[in-house]
């Protein structure tokens, strides 16, 4: 599959191909731009496709896996009130999730974040402030970003998580330098929920059902109100059929 860096060094080459034949045979100089807005558009698409694996290596399911395990994620909490009523929900089905947590929402509510330790479900790094310019961050500022999450949560609970969602699912190569560094696992996801864009909640349901496939890992988010209804007919739906949710280290044979 088609990389960062392959990419890169084929539009370099095609681009001083070009200039060769500019220059000796009177070809007009735009063609030169040809490579270049290919390499910007492979870019572009990359970033925002994680499992492309265009900067880093990333986990978006386990396609290997035969029996009916897929993993329930939840972004962007702690949240105060939803992010309990979520693992009360769990603790009924007698299910694990992974909860990606952002680290100036586990600031405000530490004793949440200790509570989804506490019922056993697994927690991962999203980001210290997920803010919505965060992926032109530099290097180090990714670096302080996962690091400063990472102690907080190591803080809390006495671990420090292994797995990394990058905010807005976007990864550059500056996170993947970041990465390399702190050595995280990088979790996307193959069954996004769009449950932050679309309001009916059954549609959100269907959509999620439509996509349940054996390995794949589900994105929801514990900081919307809606979220409660559709995880309850989810996990109805997932008994029914003989599915079991796990946290995503089960998934991926972590543990």
């Amino acid at each position: 599959m088609l990389n960062f860096k392959t990419i890169t060094i084929t539009t370099s080459s095609a681009t001083l191909v070009i200039v060769a034949c500019c220059m000796l045979f009177s070809i007009s100089w735009f063609w030169i731009s040809a490579p270049i807005t290919l390499w910007l558009l492979a870019t572009i698409i990359g970033s925002f496709s994680m499992p492309c694996n265009f900067f880093l290596t990333s986990f978006t399911s386990n396609k290997s896996l035969t029996s009916n395990k897929i993993a329930i994620t939840f972004d962007d909490g702690p949240h105060p009130e939803f992010t309990y009523s979520i693992l009360d929900l769990l603790d009924r089905f007698h299910t694990k999730a992974t909860f990606f947590c952002i680290g100036k929402h586990i600031k405000s509510n530490p004793e949440v974040l200790k509570e989804i330790s506490a019922r056993g479900h697994s927690i991962g790094n999203h980001s210290y402030s997920h803010g919505n310019f965060i992926d032109f961050s530099s290097v180090s500022k990714w670096l302080e970003e996962i690091q400063k999450t990472d102690a907080i949560i190591k803080e809390l609970t006495n671990d420090t998580p292994s797995l990394f969602r990058p905010p807005f699912g976007v990864t550059t190569p500056n996170i993947a330098k970041a990465i390399k560094e702190t050595e995280h696992r990088v979790i996307g996801w193959s069954n996004r929920s769009f449950d932050t864009a679309l309001k009916n909640k059954d549609l959100v349901l269907k959509r999620i059902i439509k996509h349940l496939s054996p390995g794949g890992i589900i994105l929801l988010h514990d900081t919307q109100p809606n979220t409660l209804y559709i995880l309850e007919r989810l996990l109805l739906h997932l008994k029914q059929h003989q599915f079991e949710a796990v946290t995503v280290n089960e998934l991926l044979n972590e543990i």
